[in-house]
């Protein structure tokens, strides 16, 4: 009987695994950093497709154009080490976002969520999540509807600073807002 339990344990881990792998997969560097022009070129051919948002730029997309993120209308908010609660001062500028919200209706916003590097890259992904997802959660809960919201985690992935020090871990414990709008009758 502890063989199938055993066999049972090392199926569980095996399938634990793969999503992982896919969670890893997501969150890996692009081809941009290689230098390789033929990866720029296409990446930038694939940017350039037309859609019907607009954005104002994810960590993601600066990364692969070598710039820092450009900042938006909706401030960042920060987190304790190992935390996704929001504190008093993130829902102050949660408040203040939901108002600018309201008063944009076509505005939509992605939030990122970030990590500093102490951790496993798959428990910096789920905790980015997390982070991601209770700044969600209080907008909706203020009357931002949720189709308006998107979430995404890169962890410890995107750092805005990589000094190994505290100041610089809590400068990357953050939500990321990147708004876009969509554009009337889906014209690019």
């Amino acid at each position: 009987m502890a063989f199938k339990d055993d066999v049972r344990c090392l199926l569980a881990g095996l399938g634990a695994l793969a999503l992982v792998g896919c969670a890893q997969e997501a969150a890996k560097k692009p081809d941009s950093l290689s230098g390789s022009p033929k990866a720029t070129s296409q990446q930038a051919s694939k940017s350039a497709v037309s859609s019907r948002q607009t954005p104002s730029g994810s960590s993601l997309d600066a990364l692969r154009e070598g710039k820092q993120p450009a900042s938006g209308p909706l401030r960042e908010i920060y987190f304790d080490f190992d935390s996704y609660a929001l504190s008093a001062e993130a829902r102050s500028i949660l408040q203040n976002s939901a108002a600018w919200l309201k008063a944009n209706p076509t505005a939509q916003v992605e939030i990122e969520g970030h990590c500093d590097e102490r951790g496993t890259t798959e428990y910096n992904l789920g905790l980015g999540a997390k982070r991601a997802r209770a700044a969600m959660d209080y907008l909706v809960t203020v009357g931002i509807s949720a189709s308006r919201i998107k979430t995404v985690s890169y962890g410890e992935e995107l750092p805005t600073c990589r000094e190994r020090a505290e100041e610089c871990y809590q400068k990357n414990r953050r939500d990321r807002f990147v708004e876009s709008r969509v554009r009337p009758g889906g014209l690019s």
